[in-house]
Protein backbone atom coordinates (compact mmCIF):
# COMPACT_ATOMS: atom_id res chain seq x y z
CA UNK A 1 0.00 0.00 0.00
CA UNK A 2 1.35 3.41 -0.86
CA UNK A 3 1.94 6.15 1.61
CA UNK A 4 -0.64 8.92 1.65
CA UNK A 5 1.14 12.24 1.88
CA UNK A 6 -1.43 14.83 0.84
CA UNK A 7 -5.04 15.22 -0.25
CA UNK A 8 -7.06 17.15 -2.76
CA UNK A 9 -10.76 17.80 -2.38
CA UNK A 10 -13.41 17.12 -5.03
CA UNK A 11 -17.08 17.81 -4.67
CA UNK A 12 -19.98 15.98 -6.27
CA UNK A 13 -23.50 17.30 -5.78
CA UNK A 14 -26.43 14.97 -6.20
CA UNK A 15 -30.14 15.68 -5.98
CA UNK A 16 -32.61 12.95 -5.17
CA UNK A 17 -36.34 13.25 -5.29
CA UNK A 18 -37.94 11.04 -2.73
CA UNK A 19 -41.13 10.50 -0.94
CA UNK A 20 -41.65 11.93 2.50
CA UNK A 21 -41.56 8.48 4.02
CA UNK A 22 -37.92 8.21 3.02
CA UNK A 23 -36.84 11.52 4.56
CA UNK A 24 -33.87 11.59 6.89
CA UNK A 25 -32.13 14.26 8.89
CA UNK A 26 -29.01 15.99 7.62
CA UNK A 27 -26.12 13.56 8.05
CA UNK A 28 -22.55 12.91 7.15
CA UNK A 29 -21.25 9.54 6.08
CA UNK A 30 -17.66 8.54 5.46
CA UNK A 31 -16.77 5.71 3.15
CA UNK A 32 -13.83 4.56 1.09
CA UNK A 33 -13.58 3.61 -2.50
CA UNK A 34 -14.00 -0.07 -3.23
CA UNK A 35 -11.03 0.06 -5.54
CA UNK A 36 -8.82 2.80 -4.18
CA UNK A 37 -7.16 2.51 -0.79
CA UNK A 38 -6.19 6.18 -0.75
CA UNK A 39 -9.64 7.68 -1.28
CA UNK A 40 -11.99 8.92 1.42
CA UNK A 41 -15.39 10.47 0.74
CA UNK A 42 -17.81 12.44 2.84
CA UNK A 43 -21.48 12.08 2.04
CA UNK A 44 -23.51 15.06 3.22
CA UNK A 45 -27.26 14.89 2.83
CA UNK A 46 -29.91 17.53 3.30
CA UNK A 47 -33.53 17.43 2.40
CA UNK A 48 -35.82 20.26 1.46
CA UNK A 49 -39.42 19.25 1.06
CA UNK A 50 -39.67 16.24 -1.28
CA UNK A 51 -36.19 16.55 -2.70
CA UNK A 52 -33.05 15.35 -1.03
CA UNK A 53 -29.73 16.99 -1.81
CA UNK A 54 -26.58 15.03 -1.28
CA UNK A 55 -22.99 16.04 -1.75
CA UNK A 56 -20.03 13.74 -1.94
CA UNK A 57 -16.81 15.43 -0.92
CA UNK A 58 -13.85 13.21 -1.72
CA UNK A 59 -10.14 13.53 -1.20
CA UNK A 60 -7.35 11.28 -2.32
CA UNK A 61 -3.56 11.13 -2.60
CA UNK A 62 -2.05 13.44 -5.18
CA UNK A 63 0.25 10.65 -6.28
CA UNK A 64 -2.62 9.10 -8.25
CA UNK A 65 -4.30 11.94 -10.00
CA UNK A 66 -6.24 9.63 -12.26
CA UNK A 67 -7.78 7.62 -9.49
CA UNK A 68 -10.35 10.16 -8.33
CA UNK A 69 -13.82 8.99 -9.15
CA UNK A 70 -16.99 10.74 -10.17
CA UNK A 71 -19.92 9.31 -8.31
CA UNK A 72 -23.43 9.31 -9.66
CA UNK A 73 -26.63 7.79 -8.44
CA UNK A 74 -28.52 5.45 -10.66
CA UNK A 75 -31.23 3.21 -9.31
CA UNK A 76 -29.74 3.23 -5.86
CA UNK A 77 -26.24 2.07 -6.86
CA UNK A 78 -23.05 4.10 -6.67
CA UNK A 79 -20.69 3.81 -9.60
CA UNK A 80 -17.14 4.91 -10.16
CA UNK A 81 -15.68 6.45 -13.24
CA UNK A 82 -11.92 6.10 -12.91
CA UNK A 83 -11.28 8.07 -16.06
CA UNK A 84 -11.97 11.39 -14.38
CA UNK A 85 -9.05 13.44 -13.10
CA UNK A 86 -8.46 14.75 -9.58
CA UNK A 87 -9.79 18.20 -10.41
CA UNK A 88 -12.95 19.43 -8.77
CA UNK A 89 -15.92 17.72 -10.37
CA UNK A 90 -19.54 18.29 -9.65
CA UNK A 91 -22.61 16.55 -11.00
CA UNK A 92 -26.23 16.57 -10.01
CA UNK A 93 -28.32 13.45 -10.20
CA UNK A 94 -32.02 13.17 -9.61
CA UNK A 95 -33.82 9.91 -8.93
CA UNK A 96 -37.48 9.46 -9.65
CA UNK A 97 -39.97 9.38 -6.84
CA UNK A 98 -42.13 6.35 -6.19
CA UNK A 99 -45.44 6.47 -8.09
CA UNK A 100 -48.03 8.56 -6.31
CA UNK A 101 -51.36 10.02 -6.98
CA UNK A 102 -51.07 13.32 -8.82
CA UNK A 103 -53.44 15.10 -6.48
CA UNK A 104 -51.44 13.97 -3.47
CA UNK A 105 -48.25 15.24 -5.05
CA UNK A 106 -49.80 18.65 -5.87
CA UNK A 107 -51.13 18.98 -2.32
CA UNK A 108 -47.78 18.17 -0.76
CA UNK A 109 -46.03 20.60 -3.07
CA UNK A 110 -48.40 23.44 -2.24
CA UNK A 111 -48.11 22.83 1.49
CA UNK A 112 -44.37 22.18 1.79
CA UNK A 113 -42.50 23.96 -0.98
CA UNK A 114 -41.55 27.50 -0.02
CA UNK A 115 -42.51 30.15 -2.59
CA UNK A 116 -38.89 31.29 -3.00
CA UNK A 117 -37.58 27.79 -3.73
CA UNK A 118 -37.02 27.19 -7.41
CA UNK A 119 -37.67 23.90 -9.12
CA UNK A 120 -33.92 23.31 -9.31
CA UNK A 121 -32.20 23.86 -5.99
CA UNK A 122 -28.80 25.51 -5.89
CA UNK A 123 -25.67 23.52 -5.20
CA UNK A 124 -25.20 23.15 -1.44
CA UNK A 125 -21.69 22.88 -0.01
CA UNK A 126 -22.05 22.22 3.72
CA UNK A 127 -18.32 21.87 4.24
CA UNK A 128 -17.53 25.18 2.56
CA UNK A 129 -16.12 25.66 -0.88
CA UNK A 130 -12.99 27.23 0.56
CA UNK A 131 -11.55 23.76 1.19
CA UNK A 132 -11.31 23.18 -2.54
CA UNK A 133 -8.37 25.59 -2.70
CA UNK A 134 -6.20 23.92 -0.08
CA UNK A 135 -3.73 21.07 -0.19
CA UNK A 136 -3.83 19.46 3.27
CA UNK A 137 -0.80 17.58 4.47
CA UNK A 138 -1.49 14.27 6.19
CA UNK A 139 0.47 15.40 9.26
CA UNK A 140 -1.37 18.69 9.65
CA UNK A 141 -3.47 17.50 12.56
CA UNK A 142 -0.40 16.47 14.53
CA UNK A 143 1.22 19.81 13.82
CA UNK A 144 -1.85 21.68 15.08
CA UNK A 145 -2.12 19.65 18.27
CA UNK A 146 1.61 19.55 19.03
CA UNK A 147 3.91 22.37 20.11
CA UNK A 148 4.72 25.15 17.70
CA UNK A 149 7.68 24.32 15.50
CA UNK A 150 10.59 26.44 14.40
CA UNK A 151 9.82 28.66 11.42
CA UNK A 152 11.56 27.25 8.30
CA UNK A 153 12.37 30.78 7.16
CA UNK A 154 14.17 31.40 10.45
CA UNK A 155 16.07 28.15 10.05
CA UNK A 156 17.39 29.26 6.68
CA UNK A 157 18.25 32.69 8.04
CA UNK A 158 20.08 31.18 11.04
CA UNK A 159 22.03 28.77 8.85
CA UNK A 160 23.15 31.58 6.58
CA UNK A 161 23.98 34.23 9.17
CA UNK A 162 24.64 32.48 12.48
CA UNK A 163 26.75 29.46 11.68
CA UNK A 164 29.87 29.62 9.60
CA UNK A 165 33.46 28.60 9.06
CA UNK A 166 34.75 30.41 12.17
CA UNK A 167 32.16 29.00 14.63
CA UNK A 168 30.28 25.86 13.62
CA UNK A 169 30.03 24.37 10.14
CA UNK A 170 26.59 22.78 9.68
CA UNK A 171 26.53 19.53 7.73
CA UNK A 172 23.17 18.06 8.68
CA UNK A 173 19.85 18.87 10.32
CA UNK A 174 17.64 16.64 12.45
CA UNK A 175 14.48 17.07 14.56
CA UNK A 176 15.13 18.22 18.12
CA UNK A 177 12.94 18.11 21.20
CA UNK A 178 10.52 15.63 22.73
CA UNK A 179 8.14 15.83 19.75
CA UNK A 180 10.56 16.97 17.09
CA UNK A 181 9.40 20.56 17.38
CA UNK A 182 12.92 21.95 17.13
CA UNK A 183 15.94 21.71 14.84
CA UNK A 184 19.24 20.06 15.73
CA UNK A 185 22.22 21.33 13.75
CA UNK A 186 25.00 18.77 13.38
CA UNK A 187 28.42 19.62 12.04
CA UNK A 188 31.98 20.48 12.93
CA UNK A 189 33.03 22.77 15.77
CA UNK A 190 35.61 25.42 14.77
CA UNK A 191 36.76 26.68 18.17
CA UNK A 192 36.53 26.22 21.92
CA UNK A 193 33.01 25.07 22.62
CA UNK A 194 32.28 27.51 25.47
CA UNK A 195 33.50 30.52 23.45
CA UNK A 196 31.62 29.42 20.33
CA UNK A 197 28.41 28.87 22.30
CA UNK A 198 28.59 32.30 23.94
CA UNK A 199 29.18 33.92 20.56
CA UNK A 200 26.30 32.05 18.93
CA UNK A 201 23.89 33.01 21.70
CA UNK A 202 24.76 36.70 21.28
CA UNK A 203 24.42 36.61 17.50
CA UNK A 204 21.17 34.66 17.65
CA UNK A 205 19.53 37.45 19.65
CA UNK A 206 20.73 39.97 17.08
CA UNK A 207 19.40 37.97 14.14
CA UNK A 208 15.93 36.81 15.31
CA UNK A 209 15.51 38.66 18.60
CA UNK A 210 14.23 37.03 21.78
CA UNK A 211 12.42 34.28 19.92
CA UNK A 212 14.43 31.09 20.34
CA UNK A 213 16.61 29.26 22.84
CA UNK A 214 19.85 27.71 21.65
CA UNK A 215 21.07 24.52 23.34
CA UNK A 216 24.54 23.00 23.15
CA UNK A 217 24.20 19.23 23.56
CA UNK A 218 26.26 16.16 22.87
CA UNK A 219 25.96 14.90 19.31
CA UNK A 220 23.66 11.86 19.28
CA UNK A 221 25.20 8.58 18.10
CA UNK A 222 28.62 10.15 17.76
CA UNK A 223 31.21 7.63 16.59
CA UNK A 224 34.30 9.48 17.83
CA UNK A 225 35.13 12.28 20.30
CA UNK A 226 35.90 15.80 19.23
CA UNK A 227 39.51 16.26 18.00
CA UNK A 228 39.88 19.14 20.46
CA UNK A 229 38.92 16.87 23.35
CA UNK A 230 35.63 15.95 24.92
CA UNK A 231 32.45 14.82 23.14
CA UNK A 232 31.31 16.14 19.78
CA UNK A 233 28.63 18.80 20.16
CA UNK A 234 25.52 19.85 18.28
CA UNK A 235 23.25 22.86 18.62
CA UNK A 236 19.51 22.58 19.16
CA UNK A 237 17.00 25.34 18.45
CA UNK A 238 13.62 25.59 20.20
CA UNK A 239 11.03 28.31 20.56
CA UNK A 240 11.07 30.01 23.94
CA UNK A 241 7.40 29.32 24.61
CA UNK A 242 8.04 25.62 23.98
CA UNK A 243 11.31 25.15 25.85
CA UNK A 244 10.76 27.38 28.90
CA UNK A 245 8.54 26.27 31.82
CA UNK A 246 5.26 28.06 32.31
CA UNK A 247 4.58 30.38 35.26
CA UNK A 248 3.02 29.19 38.49
CA UNK A 249 -0.77 29.34 38.22
CA UNK A 250 -3.27 30.47 40.83
CA UNK A 251 -4.45 26.90 41.41
CA UNK A 252 -0.89 25.80 42.08
CA UNK A 253 -0.58 28.48 44.74
CA UNK A 254 -3.82 27.26 46.32
CA UNK A 255 -2.63 23.64 46.30
CA UNK A 256 0.75 24.66 47.77
CA UNK A 257 -0.94 26.50 50.64
CA UNK A 258 -3.24 23.55 51.40
CA UNK A 259 -0.30 21.15 51.40
CA UNK A 260 1.63 23.41 53.75
CA UNK A 261 -1.30 23.47 56.18
CA UNK A 262 -1.47 19.67 56.07
CA UNK A 263 2.28 19.53 56.70
CA UNK A 264 1.84 21.69 59.79
CA UNK A 265 -0.76 19.23 61.04
CA UNK A 266 1.45 16.20 60.39
CA UNK A 267 4.35 17.92 62.19
CA UNK A 268 2.17 18.61 65.23
CA UNK A 269 1.01 14.99 65.17
CA UNK A 270 4.64 13.89 65.22
CA UNK A 271 5.24 16.11 68.25
CA UNK A 272 2.30 14.51 70.05
CA UNK A 273 3.48 10.99 69.23
CA UNK A 274 6.93 11.80 70.63
CA UNK A 275 5.37 12.21 74.09
CA UNK A 276 4.48 8.56 74.26
CA UNK A 277 5.44 8.28 77.95
CA UNK A 278 2.96 11.04 78.87
CA UNK A 279 0.00 10.03 76.72
CA UNK A 280 -3.04 8.26 78.22
CA UNK A 281 -2.67 4.45 78.34
CA UNK A 282 -5.54 3.85 75.90
CA UNK A 283 -3.90 6.13 73.34
CA UNK A 284 -0.51 4.43 73.75
CA UNK A 285 -2.09 0.99 73.48
CA UNK A 286 -3.87 1.96 70.27
CA UNK A 287 -0.62 3.09 68.63
CA UNK A 288 1.59 0.27 69.94
CA UNK A 289 -0.65 -2.80 70.13
CA UNK A 290 -1.33 -4.40 66.73
CA UNK A 291 -4.47 -6.04 68.11
CA UNK A 292 -6.05 -2.72 69.13
CA UNK A 293 -9.04 -1.96 66.91
CA UNK A 294 -11.19 0.72 68.54
CA UNK A 295 -9.62 4.19 68.25
CA UNK A 296 -9.44 6.26 71.45
CA UNK A 297 -11.13 9.59 72.02
CA UNK A 298 -9.01 12.13 70.14
CA UNK A 299 -9.99 14.85 72.61
CA UNK A 300 -7.53 13.22 74.99
CA UNK A 301 -4.72 14.52 72.79
CA UNK A 302 -5.65 18.22 73.00
CA UNK A 303 -3.68 18.89 76.22
CA UNK A 304 -0.51 17.65 74.51
CA UNK A 305 -0.69 19.94 71.47
CA UNK A 306 1.10 22.84 73.15
CA UNK A 307 4.01 20.65 74.29
CA UNK A 308 4.22 19.20 70.75
CA UNK A 309 4.82 22.58 69.12
CA UNK A 310 8.62 22.78 69.73
CA UNK A 311 9.18 19.55 67.83
CA UNK A 312 6.82 20.70 65.08
CA UNK A 313 8.74 23.96 64.82
CA UNK A 314 11.95 22.00 64.44
CA UNK A 315 10.58 19.87 61.60
CA UNK A 316 9.13 22.88 59.81
CA UNK A 317 12.36 24.82 60.35
CA UNK A 318 14.34 22.12 58.56
CA UNK A 319 11.92 22.25 55.62
CA UNK A 320 12.14 26.04 55.36
CA UNK A 321 15.95 25.97 55.63
CA UNK A 322 16.04 23.42 52.85
CA UNK A 323 13.98 25.58 50.51
CA UNK A 324 15.87 28.72 51.51
CA UNK A 325 19.09 27.02 50.45
CA UNK A 326 17.64 26.39 46.99
CA UNK A 327 16.48 29.98 46.58
CA UNK A 328 19.75 31.50 47.80
CA UNK A 329 21.72 29.39 45.31
CA UNK A 330 19.33 30.16 42.43
CA UNK A 331 19.13 33.93 42.94
CA UNK A 332 22.70 34.84 41.83
CA UNK A 333 22.29 32.63 38.74
CA UNK A 334 18.98 34.33 37.85
CA UNK A 335 17.18 31.00 37.95
CA UNK A 336 13.51 31.14 38.91
CA UNK A 337 11.98 28.53 41.20
CA UNK A 338 8.38 27.63 41.83
CA UNK A 339 6.64 27.81 45.16
CA UNK A 340 7.47 24.65 47.18
CA UNK A 341 4.80 21.96 47.39
CA UNK A 342 5.31 20.33 50.80
CA UNK A 343 4.41 16.66 51.17
CA UNK A 344 2.92 15.78 54.59
CA UNK A 345 3.87 12.52 56.28
CA UNK A 346 2.83 11.32 59.72
CA UNK A 347 6.03 9.33 60.34
CA UNK A 348 8.62 12.03 59.61
CA UNK A 349 6.38 15.08 59.70
CA UNK A 350 7.02 15.66 55.99
CA UNK A 351 8.55 13.98 52.97
CA UNK A 352 10.09 17.30 51.93
CA UNK A 353 8.83 19.46 49.10
CA UNK A 354 8.59 19.54 45.31
CA UNK A 355 10.26 22.65 43.91
CA UNK A 356 10.28 23.13 40.15
CA UNK A 357 12.65 25.13 37.98
CA UNK A 358 10.73 27.95 36.31
CA UNK A 359 13.53 28.93 33.94
CA UNK A 360 16.09 27.05 31.88
CA UNK A 361 19.32 26.31 33.71
CA UNK A 362 22.34 27.90 32.01
CA UNK A 363 24.78 25.02 32.64
CA UNK A 364 25.32 21.82 34.60
CA UNK A 365 27.39 23.50 37.30
CA UNK A 366 24.41 25.67 38.18
CA UNK A 367 22.22 22.59 38.32
CA UNK A 368 24.57 20.90 40.79
CA UNK A 369 24.89 24.02 42.96
CA UNK A 370 21.16 24.62 43.28
CA UNK A 371 20.40 20.93 43.81
CA UNK A 372 22.95 20.53 46.62
CA UNK A 373 22.27 23.85 48.34
CA UNK A 374 18.89 22.81 49.71
CA UNK A 375 19.88 19.42 51.18
CA UNK A 376 23.11 20.84 52.61
CA UNK A 377 21.21 23.66 54.36
CA UNK A 378 18.55 21.31 55.71
CA UNK A 379 21.12 18.71 56.78
CA UNK A 380 23.21 21.33 58.58
CA UNK A 381 20.27 22.47 60.71
CA UNK A 382 19.05 18.89 61.26
CA UNK A 383 22.44 17.61 62.38
CA UNK A 384 22.83 20.61 64.70
CA UNK A 385 19.55 19.81 66.42
CA UNK A 386 20.40 16.10 66.51
CA UNK A 387 23.81 16.70 68.10
CA UNK A 388 22.52 19.24 70.64
CA UNK A 389 19.63 16.92 71.50
CA UNK A 390 22.00 14.03 72.19
CA UNK A 391 24.12 16.22 74.49
CA UNK A 392 21.02 17.38 76.36
CA UNK A 393 19.80 13.79 76.64
CA UNK A 394 22.85 12.88 78.72
CA UNK A 395 22.62 16.06 80.84
CA UNK A 396 20.90 15.45 84.23
CA UNK A 397 19.72 19.07 84.37
CA UNK A 398 17.51 18.49 81.31
CA UNK A 399 15.89 15.32 82.63
CA UNK A 400 12.51 17.02 82.92
CA UNK A 401 12.40 17.74 79.19
CA UNK A 402 13.24 14.23 78.05
CA UNK A 403 10.80 11.90 76.35
CA UNK A 404 10.96 8.14 76.06
CA UNK A 405 11.00 6.59 72.62
CA UNK A 406 11.37 2.95 71.52
CA UNK A 407 15.01 1.99 71.10
CA UNK A 408 14.22 0.41 67.75
CA UNK A 409 14.17 3.98 66.40
CA UNK A 410 17.96 3.95 66.49
CA UNK A 411 18.07 0.75 64.46
CA UNK A 412 16.54 2.55 61.49
CA UNK A 413 19.78 4.29 60.50
CA UNK A 414 23.29 2.91 60.56
CA UNK A 415 24.95 6.33 60.65
CA UNK A 416 22.64 7.96 63.19
CA UNK A 417 22.45 4.82 65.30
CA UNK A 418 26.25 4.66 65.61
CA UNK A 419 26.43 8.36 66.54
CA UNK A 420 23.71 7.90 69.17
CA UNK A 421 25.38 4.81 70.58
CA UNK A 422 28.72 6.64 70.86
CA UNK A 423 27.08 9.58 72.64
CA UNK A 424 24.55 7.94 74.97
CA UNK A 425 26.47 4.76 75.81
CA UNK A 426 25.63 1.07 76.02
CA UNK A 427 23.49 1.20 79.17
CA UNK A 428 21.13 3.83 77.83
CA UNK A 429 20.75 2.26 74.38
CA UNK A 430 20.39 -1.42 75.34
CA UNK A 431 16.81 -1.13 76.57
CA UNK A 432 13.26 -1.16 75.28
CA UNK A 433 12.97 2.63 75.58
CA UNK A 434 15.52 5.44 75.52
CA UNK A 435 15.13 8.85 77.17
CA UNK A 436 16.08 11.56 74.69
CA UNK A 437 15.49 15.25 74.16
CA UNK A 438 12.84 16.22 71.53
CA UNK A 439 15.58 17.89 69.49
CA UNK A 440 16.97 14.42 68.77
CA UNK A 441 13.67 13.45 67.13
CA UNK A 442 13.50 16.68 65.14
CA UNK A 443 17.06 16.27 63.93
CA UNK A 444 16.57 12.58 63.17
CA UNK A 445 13.46 13.24 61.08
CA UNK A 446 15.14 16.14 59.31
CA UNK A 447 18.19 14.09 58.38
CA UNK A 448 16.07 11.17 57.20
CA UNK A 449 13.90 13.42 55.04
CA UNK A 450 16.99 15.08 53.59
CA UNK A 451 18.51 11.68 52.82
CA UNK A 452 15.38 10.52 51.02
CA UNK A 453 15.40 13.66 48.87
CA UNK A 454 19.08 13.16 48.04
CA UNK A 455 18.51 9.73 46.53
CA UNK A 456 19.91 9.76 42.97
CA UNK A 457 16.73 9.16 41.03
CA UNK A 458 14.36 11.21 38.86
CA UNK A 459 14.14 14.91 39.57
CA UNK A 460 14.81 14.62 43.30
CA UNK A 461 17.63 16.83 44.54
CA UNK A 462 19.95 13.84 44.37
CA UNK A 463 18.82 12.99 40.85
CA UNK A 464 19.39 16.53 39.65
CA UNK A 465 22.82 16.65 41.27
CA UNK A 466 23.92 13.34 39.73
CA UNK A 467 22.55 14.36 36.33
CA UNK A 468 24.48 17.62 36.47
CA UNK A 469 27.70 16.04 37.72
CA UNK A 470 27.82 12.83 35.69
CA UNK A 471 25.23 13.20 32.93
CA UNK A 472 21.84 11.74 32.12
CA UNK A 473 23.17 8.30 31.24
CA UNK A 474 24.73 7.94 34.68
CA UNK A 475 21.44 8.98 36.28
CA UNK A 476 19.71 6.06 34.57
CA UNK A 477 22.08 3.59 36.22
CA UNK A 478 21.82 5.29 39.61
CA UNK A 479 18.04 5.38 39.32
CA UNK A 480 17.67 1.68 38.55
CA UNK A 481 19.91 0.83 41.49
CA UNK A 482 17.91 3.10 43.81
CA UNK A 483 14.56 1.61 42.75
CA UNK A 484 15.95 -1.88 43.31
CA UNK A 485 17.20 -1.07 46.81
CA UNK A 486 13.91 0.59 47.73
CA UNK A 487 11.87 -2.29 46.33
CA UNK A 488 13.87 -4.86 48.29
CA UNK A 489 13.71 -2.77 51.46
CA UNK A 490 17.50 -2.59 51.71
CA UNK A 491 17.37 1.15 52.38
CA UNK A 492 14.61 3.20 53.93
CA UNK A 493 13.19 0.50 56.19
CA UNK A 494 9.37 0.62 56.44
CA UNK A 495 9.30 3.90 54.49
CA UNK A 496 10.96 2.41 51.40
CA UNK A 497 7.70 1.37 49.72
CA UNK A 498 5.72 4.61 50.24
CA UNK A 499 8.74 6.69 49.25
CA UNK A 500 9.34 4.61 46.14
CA UNK A 501 5.70 5.01 45.10
CA UNK A 502 5.87 8.75 45.73
CA UNK A 503 8.94 9.07 43.49
CA UNK A 504 7.37 6.96 40.74
CA UNK A 505 4.23 9.06 40.73
CA UNK A 506 5.58 12.57 41.27
CA UNK A 507 9.33 12.74 40.69
CA UNK A 508 10.39 10.03 38.25
CA UNK A 509 11.10 12.26 35.21
CA UNK A 510 14.69 13.55 34.92
CA UNK A 511 15.36 17.27 34.68
CA UNK A 512 15.38 18.88 31.23
CA UNK A 513 18.75 19.68 29.61
CA UNK A 514 20.60 22.90 30.41
CA UNK A 515 21.40 25.46 27.74
CA UNK A 516 25.02 24.32 27.94
CA UNK A 517 24.57 20.62 28.61
CA UNK A 518 28.08 19.61 27.55
CA UNK A 519 30.66 21.42 29.69
CA UNK A 520 31.77 19.25 32.59
CA UNK A 521 31.49 20.40 36.20
CA UNK A 522 34.56 20.82 38.38
CA UNK A 523 36.19 18.03 40.35
CA UNK A 524 35.08 19.37 43.70
CA UNK A 525 31.42 19.33 42.61
CA UNK A 526 31.70 15.69 41.59
CA UNK A 527 33.36 14.93 44.89
CA UNK A 528 30.61 16.69 46.82
CA UNK A 529 27.91 14.73 44.99
CA UNK A 530 29.72 11.44 45.57
CA UNK A 531 30.19 12.09 49.30
CA UNK A 532 26.55 13.17 49.62
CA UNK A 533 25.27 9.97 47.99
CA UNK A 534 27.54 7.88 50.24
CA UNK A 535 26.19 9.61 53.38
CA UNK A 536 22.65 9.10 52.11
CA UNK A 537 23.20 5.34 51.90
CA UNK A 538 24.66 5.24 55.42
CA UNK A 539 21.70 7.25 56.74
CA UNK A 540 19.01 5.12 55.14
CA UNK A 541 20.69 1.75 55.67
CA UNK A 542 19.20 0.06 58.76
CA UNK A 543 21.33 -1.54 61.49
CA UNK A 544 21.21 -5.30 60.97
CA UNK A 545 20.47 -7.51 63.94
CA UNK A 546 23.96 -8.90 64.44
CA UNK A 547 25.55 -5.45 64.57
CA UNK A 548 22.74 -4.09 66.77
CA UNK A 549 23.25 -6.96 69.22
CA UNK A 550 26.99 -6.45 69.28
CA UNK A 551 26.73 -2.67 69.79
CA UNK A 552 23.83 -2.88 72.19
CA UNK A 553 21.47 -0.72 70.13
CA UNK A 554 18.04 -1.63 71.46
CA UNK A 555 16.52 -5.04 72.10
CA UNK A 556 16.75 -7.22 69.03
CA UNK A 557 13.42 -9.03 69.27
CA UNK A 558 10.44 -6.83 68.46
CA UNK A 559 8.12 -8.98 70.54
CA UNK A 560 10.17 -8.28 73.67
CA UNK A 561 10.11 -4.55 72.97
CA UNK A 562 6.38 -4.54 72.29
CA UNK A 563 5.57 -6.40 75.49
CA UNK A 564 7.78 -4.07 77.48
CA UNK A 565 6.13 -1.02 75.96
CA UNK A 566 2.61 -2.24 76.67
CA UNK A 567 3.45 -3.13 80.28
CA UNK A 568 5.27 0.16 80.85
CA UNK A 569 2.52 2.44 79.56
CA UNK A 570 -0.54 0.47 80.66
Amino acid sequence: MGTLTSFSFNAVNLRFSSSSIFRQRVGVQVFGSRKLNTKLCYLISKEVSREKFLKFRCFSGTNNSNNDADYTQNDGEIKEDSSNTASSTESTVTTASPPEDKAVQEKRTSNELPPSLSSRPPNIAPLGSVYNDFQIDSFKLMELLGPEKVDPADVKLIKDKLFGYSTFWVTKEEPFGDLGEGILFLGNLRGKREDVFAKLQTQLAEIVGDKYNLFMVEEPDSEAPDPRGGPRVSFGLLRKEVSEPGPTTLWQYVIAILLFLLTIGSSVELGIASQINRLPPEVVKYFTDPNAVDPPDMELLYPFVESALPLAYGVLGVLLFHELGHFLAAFPKKVKLSIPFFIPNITLGSFGAITQFKSILPDRSTQVDISLAGPFAGAALSFSMFAVGLLLSSNPDAAGDLVQVPSMLFQGSLLLGLISRATLGYAAMHAATVSIHPLVIAGWCGLTTTAFNMLPVGCLDGGRAVQGAYGKDALVGFGLTTYTLLGLGVIGGPLSLPWGLYVLICQRTPEKPCLNDVTEVGTWRKTAVTVAVFLVVLTLLPVWDELAEELGIGLIHWGTQLSTLIVTYS
